[in-house]
Order: C-alpha cells, then sequence, then structure tokens
C-alpha cells in the first residue's frame, strides 16, 4: 500500500526518505504547482546522515489527484492540520489510516472529529530533523516514535513496515500519556528558550523559574487525569535540557525565522486546559502573557 505523505518538512521528509529508501511506495503530496514544480527540479528528496547526502525520486502530487488515499502521515504543522487535510479529504478510501505527526495537543482532536469515518493515530516523536535547504533533510538525532490509537488499543499490521524501514517506533496503548508527557516538556522548555534567547542548555542558568514550571504543570497532568504524564516531571525536563542543550527550540527556531509559532497547541493548550479544571496556575499564565507580547512586538501572529 502506498504511503502518502502531507507536509514535506523535516519530520514529513525524514520519514519519505527512509520509506523510499527500505524500497516501499511513497507519494509525496505538494501543496501547489509552483511547490511541485521546484520538487521536480530539485529532482526528489535528499537526506543527509551522518554527513553522506543520498537523493531518492520520490513520486510527487497535487492534493487534487485522483487516485484513493489508503495511507496517509500528516507531518504538517499543528496550526495547519485542519486545512491541509481539509485538501484531500475527498480522495480518503473508507476507513483510510491517517498518521498525525503533530505538535501539542488539540489538532489531532480537530482532525478525528473532522474524518469520523478514518482511523487517526497519533504519533509523538522524538527524532530530531531540520532542512538546511528545500527538499533537503538533515537526520539531526536519533529518538523515537510512539503511535497509538485512542480509541482502538489494537496495532495495525503494517509497523513492520517501519522496523523494514529501520524508523525507530512502539505501539502505545497509552499514547495520550506520551503526548501529554511531550506537550509538558515542551511547555517548559520551549517558551523559556524564546524569552531568554538561548539554546537549550542556557536554561541551567534559570533553576528556579523551570522548577516552578514544572510543578505546575505536574498539577496540571494530574488534575486532567493524566497521573503517569506528571511522574518525576522536573527531573526529566532537567535531563531533556542537559541531553539537547546545544540544541534551540522548535519555537526559539520558529521565532528566530520570523514564523508562526504553533503556542496555541502548546502553551495556549495547558493553560485552556488549566482553566476548565479551574485550576490557578499563575506561573504559566503569565509566561503565557510573556510570550504573546514576545510575540506581538515581533509582528508574529498569537495564535
Amino acid at each position: 500500500m502506498t504511503w502518502h505523505i502531507l507536509g514535506a518538512g523535516s519530520l514529513g521528509s525524514l520519514w519519505a526518505t527512509r520509506l523510499a529508501r527500505a524500497g516501499l511506495s511513497v507519494r509525496l503530496i505538494l501543496r501547489n504547482r509552483q511547490r511541485l514544480a521546484a520538487y521536480q527540479q530539485a529532482g526528489g528528496l535528499t537526506l543527509i546522515e551522518a554527513g553522506q547526502a543520498q537523493q531518492y525520486a520520490i513520486a510527487a502530487e497535487l492534493p487534487q489527484a485522483d487516485a484513493p488515499i489508503h495511507r496517509l502521515l500528516l507531518a504538517c504543522k499543528a496550526y495547519d492540520a485542519q486545512s491541509a487535510v481539509a485538501t484531500i479529504a475527498e480522495r480518503l478510501a473508507p476507513g483510510a489510516e491517517l498518521l498525525l505527526l503533530q505538535n501539542g495537543l488539540g489538532s489531532q482532536d480537530e482532525v478525528a472529529q473532522r474524518l469520523p469515518r478514518q482511523r487517526c493515530l497519533f504519533v509523538s516523536s522524538t527524532e530530531g530533523a531540520f532542512r538546511p535547504a528545500d527538499f533537503q533533510v538533515v537526520f539531526a538525532g536519533n529518538g523515537y516514535n510512539w503511535l497509538g490509537d485512542p480509541n482502538d488499543p489494537q496495532p495495525p499490521a503494517w509497523l513492520d513496515e517501519l522496523q523494514h524501514a529501520g524508523i525507530a517506533h512502539q505501539w502505545s496503548p497509552d499514547i495520550l500519556t506520551r503526548l501529554w508527557r511531550k506537550l509538558a516538556l515542551n511547555c517548559a522548555i520551549n517558551p523559556l528558550s524564546v524569552l531568554h534567547d538561548c539554546r537549550n542548555g542556557g536554561l541551567s542558568e534559570h533553576p528556579a523559574e523551570v522548577a516552578t514550571l514544572c510543578a505546575e504543570l505536574g498539577e496540571l497532568l494530574q488534575r486532567c487525569g493524566q497521573p503517569a504524564a506528571a511522574e518525576n516531571l522536573h527531573e526529566e525536563v532537567q535531563r531533556v535540557i542537559l541531553a539537547t542543550a546545544a540544541n534551540y527550540s522548535s519555537m526559539h527556531q520558529d521565532v528566530a525565522q520570523g514564523r508562526r509559532t504553533e503556542i496555541s497547541y502548546l502553551l495556549g493548550y495547558a493553560c485552556a486546559a488549566a482553566q476548565r479544571h479551574q485550576l490557578h496556575v499563575p506561573h504559566l499564565q503569565h509566561l503565557q502573557q510573556r510570550l504573546l507580547s514576545h510575540l506581538r512586538e515581533r509582528g508574529l501572529p498569537l495564535a
């Protein structure tokens, strides 16, 4: 079965090239004729791994193509997920499976509610990748991909294709715990890295601020029925800060390059959840206001 991939960003390209390298059928869906022409001129996607570059001439098409889609990896930003799915909704075969590879929480439910006849699998990834140029991707850090379906604990039969492609993965019956945990990690690290304008390692100089946020986030996870996601949160945040000390967070990169952030699906989602549960989180709310002011000053979108 063909893997259709919508969103040729860093992670989408990383998945596409590894699947193609394993000899699996892959098709990219590019948003318009200009992108398709640019891709065809480039000759394919280039994967750079351990300093070695290899190009893969993966087939590409427009959203309006005729072929039905049975399996789709949606690898766009969280705020683009709904509109991206709308462009190909008519092509989805009955019972098609969608892998939703978005940061934060909220966008997955939006897509699943829009497509009640499809199976939506949620993916939480810790793999590192970035694009040095159009249609090139650098595999920057080995990580893991957890996949799960909140409505069906039964894993799909095609997981061995990921094994064959060398995509480190695990089926997770408790995928929401994984996503809540990652949301908390992102909320504790990404906004502060933007406000202090530092690499992740620079947050070691702000231990009290990090500890206070972790305490509130842990309380929020408990209130939202995710006690497992709250366990040893502060310790893991400190570990991630050290392990990724030389990296800039994804939110820092977005702000530095004048791009829209995923604040609504990260810090915004956490603050909204606290409000729903009538939980007082003054430091998280203050952090959100500081970050919104920072974005406003730079003329960037606030949602």
